[in-house]
């Protein structure tokens, strides 16, 4: 793993949902420093999302032809 156990915090939280249901999600957290070794920074364009993900079909397709290789 390119990271060191003190570089990488998951935090993990559960709660009632507006549904009434259990739900949980966790959150992880990077030093910053670690991404920087990688040659990876906050000040790169490509860290950001700077368009929309494809529509749902472009990813149905593009299961369907890994599927037949």
């Amino acid at each position: 793993m390119p990271f060191d156990p003190d570089d990488v915090r998951i935090d993990l939280s559960c709660g009632i949902g507006p549904d009434g249901r259990w739900h949980g999600w966790f959150t992880v957290h990077v030093h910053t420093d670690a991404l920087r070794r990688l040659g990876l920074h906050p000040d790169q364009p490509t860290a950001e999302i700077t368009h929309p993900s494809p529509p749902g079909w472009w990813h149905a397709t593009a299961e369907r032809h890994a599927l037949r290789r």
